[in-house]
């Protein structure tokens, strides 16, 4: 028998080696996913609470009711910052819920630095849950350096509020500002062609106008007066404060800052609004003592909120049983096709209610809507699909979150019942068409567009092409037809004529309190009673709520749990810089997503830009 030769023996070698590393870069690989499932799935949640501990509610970013599209990868790797980040209204609502009940936690605090934005409607929503906490006897302290008004009105339901001596209380009321283009667009030969049927319909305004029109103002000043009744009247009745006294606190604080020598931590305790004045040791040692427990640390021992109401809540493994109430979110801008969540899509929405009410067991539909508004066709489609829901014989119960207008309130004029909160802005009934052409731009570099066409309007709707006489005429008549359509609409679904409608309409935005007097919503309260109110007109006592969203592959539901387990450990990076550049570019992010939304095939859109204050 013949000997190998030396070349096959070499490589047969080398192939040995190659495939060593391969079996070990593959038992690698193995790991690294077992680990990283682990991770997602497993690590931290099995983790027992505390025997003794507080629950912390240190909430960042902003709380909503869904959250936004993210690349868990990118959120990963990339530098976090709290502006970043988004809580769900219902993880903040469970987590208190749940440690009420929890006999390991003994008290509830609130250090809510990070937050930039929960919103009057939201804190009115969380507020329940904070009494039904307190009602088990358990005290909630709010821990900060400077509350900023938003996260305030939260604070002041705490028992204890403590502010660190060189912080204090930042009011200054609501208000409505935001830009205006006309003259820029002037400036850089942009022309936007706008059409609308309504008086009040001022969303079309920051194209036309360099400032606020006088009916505007008086629009807005009528419901930002009704939010801050209720924020002063919340927070004085927290606080047991005299009427009056959150008003007097801000349009006199120059005074009341000079009278304490530029102390606005004392000003703050001179007025009423804070209860001691801690530094963080300090405020930590206070809080030792009232929870009677320390981490290894020697912090108070607490258990984040996220973590534990993904420890807490119960998972869902396969499909449900039993009768369900069906919750389907619907926040953002209204665009058309398929959007990611955080963004309202024509298709992908009403893809999601009709799977929701088409499922066994599902007995109502509870939409729950945050939005101004957006393309007229994306809210067609997406009306048509509560109308296929009440035609099969499931009640549809809208919940109104922060806003519900224009396209909003399209979307949920035509349910069995409309629920707002006290803050809800409503109304916006009105329609407009905006088409923007760059014709001039192009002539001062240059460029020239010329050619022919078989009809008349053929390349009528080119933006570097005047905008066609024909086609002017044909967008006034489309908006006029379009804001008839919608008048209709309203009085159909709210069993009221269009000339009880009118006067409400003309694009005019209502608060809760005059929405309700007027007949275009039916009830004050939370989701929760708009769920109940569902259950209610399903007939059934025992039931779950399904909180409904788009199917995931199994590589996507992998991606969404880790985004959140990153987003759950807090891994913030704080930069003062960055968020201040955030604040400066804002007008600019403005004016570009101003023009990005306009997507609606017909140029017809229901939108109500004021509103974006409410949010």
């Amino acid at each position: 028998m013949s000997k190998t030769s030396l070349l096959r023996r070499i490589l047969s070698a080398i192939w040995g080696v190659i495939t060593r590393i391969r079996l070990a870069l593959s038992n690698i690989l193995f790991l690294v996913m077992i680990a990283f499932v682990y991770f997602v799935y497993i690590a931290g949640e099995s983790e027992p609470v505390p025997e003794k501990a507080a629950l912390l509610l240190n909430m960042s970013g902003t709380v909503v009711d869904q959250k936004s599209a993210v690349n868990p990868l990118q959120a990963l790797i990339s530098e976090q910052f709290p502006t970043d980040h988004e809580v769900l209204l219902r993880d903040v609502i469970d987590a208190i819920d749940y440690a009420a009940e929890d006999p390991a936690i003994n008290s509830l605090v609130m250090e809510l630095g990070s937050l930039m934005y929960v919103g009057i409607s939201k804190t009115q929503e969380i507020i329940p849950a904070l009494q039904r906490f307190r009602e088990s006897g358990k005290p909630i302290v709010a821990v900060g350096d400077y509350f900023t008004q938003d996260q305030y009105l939260l604070a002041s339901h705490a028992d204890t509020v403590i502010s660190h001596p060189m912080g204090g209380v930042v009011l200054e009321g609501f208000s409505s500002y935001r830009n205006y283009f006309r003259d820029a667009l002037e400036k850089i030969s942009v022309n936007v062609h706008v059409f609308r049927a309504g008086d009040h319909k001022s969303a079309v305004e920051p194209f036309i106008r360099d400032d606020m029109s006088p009916g505007e103002k008086v629009q807005t000043s009528l419901w930002l007066e009704n939010l801050w009744g209720q924020y002063t009247s919340t927070v004085e009745v927290q606080r047991a404060l005299e009427p009056g006294a959150v008003n007097d606190y801000v349009n006199n604080f120059t005074r009341r800052l000079e009278s304490q020598g530029g102390d606005s931590a004392q000003a703050a305790i001179e007025a009423g609004l804070v209860d001691m004045l801690l530094s963080r040791n300090d405020s930590n040692d206070f809080l030792v003592e009232l929870v009677g427990a320390t981490n290894e640390d020697g912090l108070y021992e607490a258990v984040v909120f996220e973590r534990y109401v993904a420890r807490k809540r119960p998972r869902q493994f396969g499909a449900q049983r039993g009768d369900r109430i069906a919750v389907v979110t619907a926040e953002g801008e209204i665009l058309p096709g398929d959007q990611p969540p955080g963004t309202i899509g024509g298709d992908s929405l009403a893809r999601l209610i009709r799977g929701a009410v088409e499922a066994d067991g599902v007995k109502a539909l509870v939409l729950r809507v945050n939005s101004g508004g957006g393309s007229m066709f994306a809210s067609e489609i997406i009306r048509q699909q509560v109308l296929h829901a009440r035609d099969m014989g499931v009640p549809v119960v809208v919940s109104m979150g922060s806003v519900a207008a224009s396209g909003g309130y399209y979307i949920a004029a035509e349910a069995d019942e409309i629920w707002v909160t006290p803050s809800t802005i409503t109304g916006s009934i009105g329609v407009f068409a905006a088409f923007p052409t760059f014709e001039e731009l192009l002539d001062r570099v240059g460029i020239y567009t010329d050619g022919v066409g078989t009809t008349a309007l053929a390349g009528s709707l080119r933006a570097d092409r005047p905008l066609n006489p024909d086609v002017v005429a044909a967008l006034h008549s489309g908006v006029e037809f379009a804001y008839v359509s919608f008048l209709q609409i309203v009085a159909q679904g709210r069993d009221m004529t269009v000339a009880e409608v009118d006067p409400l309409a003309g694009g005019r935005v209502w608060s809760a309190t005059d929405a309700l007097e007027s007949g275009l919503v039916d009830n004050v309260g939370t989701l929760a009673d708009a769920v109940s109110a569902a259950a209610g007109l399903a007939g059934i006592e025992d039931y779950k709520v399904d909180y409904v969203e788009l199917p995931l592959s199994p590589r996507d539901m992998l991606l969404k749990q880790l985004a959140n387990r990153v987003g759950s450990l807090n891994l913030w990076t704080e930069s003062t810089a960055s968020t201040a550049l955030n604040g400066l570019l804002a007008p600019v992010k403005a004016a570009a997503q101003e023009l990005a939304i306009l997507q609606d095939p017909g140029h017809l859109y229901l939108r109500c830009v004021s509103c974006s204050i409410a949010r």
